[in-house]
This record gives C-alpha cells, structure tokens and sequence, in this order.
C-alpha cells in the first residue's frame, strides 16, 4: 500500500506537503545553482569585500578613517553631489515622461501593435548605453554630428555656441535620459496592468467620478510601484559609469569617474583606497534606495497579485 504524505490547507485555500524533504531543494537543484552562485561571489562578492577592507586600510596596508573623511571635502564631495544631483533629475524626467508612455500603452490593446513595438523597443533601449550610446550622441549631436551640421548649415542655430554642454552634466542628463526612460516603462507596466478592471466599475456603481477612483483607489495603489521605480531609476543612473567615460574625456565631474582617476591615476600614486572607499559609499547609497524600493513594493504586492 503506498503512503501519501500529510497535506496542510494553507489560509488562501492552498495545500502544501509536510514533512520528508518537500521544502529543501535536491542535490540536482544546488549543482544547478553553482554556476550562477560562483558567478555572483567571483564578480559581486569578492570586489564588495575588498572594497569594504580597502576603504578602512592607508596605502600600507594599516587602519585609517582618513579615506572615510575624505568623502566629505574638496573635490570628492563635490562629485558626490553632481552625482546624485544628476542620478536625481534623471530619475525624475525619466519617471515622468516613462509613466506617461507607459499609460499610453496601457490603456490600449493588450495585444495591440503599438504596445508590441513599445515594450520591445524599451527592452532594448533600456540596455542600449556604454561606448555604443556615447557614440550615437556624439554622432548625431556632437560638434560634427548629424543634426548638429544640418542645424548650423540651414537653420543657423550652433548647439555649441558657447558652450560644449554634451560633454558636461548638461549632456550626461540627456543621454541618461535616453535609457531611464525605456527603463521606466519595463518596470512601470505591471503595475498598470494590475490596475484590476473591477474597481473602476466598483467606483462607478457606487457614483465615483474619475476623479474619485484616482483619488482613493487608482492613485495610492501606483503611488509606491511609481515611487519605487523612480528610486530604481535613481540607482542605475548613480552607479552608471561607462556612457560617462566614453562621452567625458576630460575632469571626473561624477563619482564612477573620480574612482577611475583614483585607480588608474598616473599624476598622484597611493590612492586605490581612497576610489575604494568612494566605492563604498556608492554602495551604501545604492543599498538605502534599493532598501526603500523593496519596502515600497512589499506595500503594494497585496494589491496586485
């Protein structure tokens, strides 16, 4: 006669298997799992605990606040402050304009040709950046770039007149741009689609306007999916760094720059743990927005499974 395990009916109505080995997961599961776990100790791991130890050690090798202190003074605090001033503008312009794409489409077909082009345009955009996303800007609107010629052979307009702003923050908030945007719309989407049809219908037979299912239904289930993307935008913009070396030859304006000029510095030796350092604070940056984004998207899963 063959045994049947134990069944347990979980609140939502579920069964799960108690007892033997149901919940671990098998030898085949774990060899599995090896290459990727080798994969985030060899390239996430092992750099965040050097970066950890560096940020604490002089160039001897000895225990130092110095380069801890360094991140509030001069030239290094400076860069912290370019870049979360430009991490957060980004973020914002790409939120925006990201949702307002993102509601077009979602009040659209689900199947719907417009949708299909926008969501696979995004998932490539929003991977397009390093070398090849520098080159395209300065292709198109560099100093003798496509547009920029057209403009200042036909219209009479110099986009550099006084200025080359596509080499400054000005230039790196838009190209940035160019990828949070796309990015917005990939992590934006579900949340609209979880906006469950029966609400508004709910709202409307009981006499709500618009305005009322925006205000006490629509709008505070999206508040923290909106928010939290908007810190995910902050994120990756803060820890970008290859678009900003192609496009910037010259001063290290952001941080991700500064630590490239602190490791790879010619002109003033000795200080790898000083970039070391600014790596940890990037990381501690990064780990406060990713920490709020987490906590806001626990506060809305309830609401949109």
């Amino acid at each position: 006669m063959t045994s049947v395990a134990p069944v347990a009916t979980t609140p939502g109505g579920s069964t799960k298997i108690k007892g033997g080995a149901a919940g671990r997961p098998s030898a085949a599961a774990w060899l599995v799992a090896v290459p990727f776990l080798a994969f985030v100790g060899i390239f996430l791991v092992y750099p965040t605990v050097l970066v950890l130890f560096g940020a604490f050690q002089d160039s001897n090798g000895a225990f130092t606040l110095d380069n801890l202190t360094s991140l509030f003074t001069g030239v290094v605090f400076d860069a912290f402050v370019r870049s979360i001033e430009l991490s957060a503008l980004t973020a914002v312009i790409g939120a925006i304009f990201g949702a307002l794409l993102t509601w077009a489409i979602a009040v659209g077909k689900s199947e719907g040709m417009l949708r299909r082009v926008v969501v696979a345009g995004s998932g490539v955009l929003a991977q397009f950046g390093g070398v090849p996303l520098a080159f395209a800007f300065l292709a198109t609107v560099g100093f003798e770039g496509l547009v920029t010629k057209f403009l200042r052979d036909n219209v009479g307009i110099d986009l550099f007149a006084g200025s080359a702003w596509l080499f400054e923050l000005p230039g790196l908030t838009l190209v940035y741009t160019f990828f949070q945007i796309p990015l917005m719309v990939i992590v934006f989407l579900p949340a609209l689609d979880g906006l469950r049809p029966q609400w508004r219908e709910a709202n409307a037979s009981l006499g709500g306007t618009s305005w009322t299912f925006w205000r006490h239904v629509g709008g505070p289930i999206l508040l923290p999916p909106f928010l939290g993307a908007l810190l995910l935008l902050f994120a990756n913009a803060f820890s970008a760094y290859a678009t900003a070396a192609a496009l910037v030859s010259q001063g290290s304006p952001i941080v991700p720059l500064q630590i490239r000029g602190f490791l790879t510095g010619e002109v003033v030796l000795g200080q790898e743990n000083l970039g070391k350092a600014l790596g940890l604070g990037m990381v501690i940056v990064v780990s406060i927005a990713m920490g709020v984004n987490v906590l806001l998207q626990k506060k809305v899963a309830k609401w949109v499974r």
